[in-house]
């Protein structure tokens, strides 16, 4: 179980930013007093909502670390070590200004925008579980997310205190399916330095043209998984070129460019045939 804790005069800059870590100078946190069942909490549908206003700056900074928030959280896929927090915390703000309640089903990460759903999968036993990003931490080196006590019991990690997990962030319901059938023009203009209206307008007057996109096959907060599954990749035939970008401290694996997004299907389709979870399809390099 992962003891969390409030940043208080250290964090005074930072309204509602939550922290979870552990010093041994605070009281322990820890579960309810009576067992409570969980089992009938409903998941949280993903829903399209503006970022919080609170609990979003560019970047921050806990215990002489500075953490930056992603501009999107499209792609994000990560693995590492998942904790939880409980009656420490319950009925006190988080870092996006909601309640904490440690029965529903919600989580903090460092980086990721306020709010994100994501998906949550217990490496340990296949569980996996939709949850609410709605606050800061867990600051602690080996960690990339901290769970609710009901999203830790039902993903089993509150029996062994962390578990390693697999994060993937989720699109509003019907979304991910539109950026399918239509290409993302205003995400890849951002990306091409020069492209004025005339070059868009262009665009738009050739039908059936597609932009470019890529396929984000992994996100890593450390850059030598990140060039394992690089290497991986690249060790299979037919891939195509692959790369990693680093953004925000975290290493996302890409594969690109593709010529359209029916060729990142086929593509996306022969990556899971590896073995490997299904790539996500992202309109930048």
């Amino acid at each position: 179980m992962n003891g969390s804790h409030r940043l208080a005069a250290g964090l005074a800059a930072l309204p509602l930013l939550h922290a979870c870590g552990s010093l041994p100078t605070e009281p322990t946190d820890g579960p309810p007093e009576r067992d409570v069942d969980v089992s009938s909490v409903p998941e949280p549908e993903p829903r399209d909502e503006p970022r919080s206003r609170h609990g979003n700056p560019d970047s921050y900074e806990v215990f002489g670390e500075t953490y930056r928030v992603m501009e999107s959280s499209e792609g994000y896929r990560e693995q590492g070590h998942a904790s939880w927090y409980g009656t420490k915390f319950h009925g006190e703000r988080t870092s996006s200004g909601e309640s904490y309640d440690m029965y529903a089903l919600t989580a903090a990460h460092k980086s990721l925008p306020l709010p994100t759903y994501v998906e949550v999968t217990n490496l340990d036993n296949d569980r996996s579980l939709v949850v609410k990003v709605n606050d800061r931490g867990p600051f602690h080196e080996d960690r990339i997310i901290d769970l609710s006590y009901a999203a830790a019991r039902r993903l089993g990690v509150y029996d062994t205190g962390t578990a390693p997990v697999e994060v993937r962030a989720l699109a509003p319901e019907g979304q991910t399916d539109r950026r399918d059938e239509q290409p993302d023009r205003d995400a890849s203009s951002r990306d091409e330095p020069g492209q004025g209206p005339e070059e868009e307008a262009e665009s738009r007057e050739e039908p059936g043209r597609e932009e470019a996109v890529y396929l984000q096959v992994g996100a890593f907060r450390d850059a030598d998984n990140a060039a394992s599954l690089q290497q991986r990749l690249e060790a299979a035939d037919d891939i195509g070129p692959v790369g990693v970008r680093k953004e925000a401290g975290v290493h996302r694996v890409r594969i690109g460019p593709l010529d359209d997004r029916g060729e990142a299907r086929r593509l996306g389709q022969r990556i899971a045939d590896l073995g490997l979870p299904r790539p996500a399809v992202v309109a930048t390099p």
